[in-house]
């Protein structure tokens, strides 16, 4: 199992650091838009440069995916991403969805293997907010009543 979080977690990185590194250097050459919605979506996406930023999350990740560092850090920057690539390939170019499917799993192999550190991301509420709250039941009205 250890093997293939590895090979999952360095193809990964490969990917988005390439297509990262690759953002940069195309940003005067953009690739032949798609027809349609997907080509005018590709069209402002290049030309408000927004690409430079998705270009630059994706790099970085890369790098911290390729260097095993802050991985869930890491994790967390491309599940946006991801969530993005497979949103617009469902809405607007559903021909182009395979790499992001692939690229969601190998995505789900290696946050698995991080779950632990991933988990405070689902806790409704912070034990900081727990005592805020708590302190403000404590001078609440109500509470001075009882």
């Amino acid at each position: 199992m250890k093997a293939t979080v590895t090979s999952a977690r360095i193809v990964l990185g490969l990917v988005f650091f390439a297509a990262g590194l690759a953002g940069f250097l195309l940003i005067n050459n953009p690739p032949p838009a798609p027809p349609g919605l997907a080509g005018a979506f590709q069209d402002v996406f290049f030309r408000s440069h927004w690409v430079l930023f998705v270009d630059g999350v994706e790099f970085i990740s890369g790098v911290l995916l390729l260097t095993n560092r802050f991985v869930p850090l890491a994790l967390t920057l491309l599940g946006a991403v991801l969530s993005n690539i497979l949103a617009f390939h469902i809405t607007m170019n559903p021909a182009g969805i395979v790499p992001g499917v692939v690229l969601t799993s190998l995505w789900a192999v290696v946050a698995w293997s991080v779950r632990s550190s991933l988990a405070p991301l689902f806790v409704a509420k912070t034990q900081t907010a727990k005592a805020v709250v708590r302190a403000i039941e404590l001078r609440s009205p109500q509470h001075a009543a009882a």
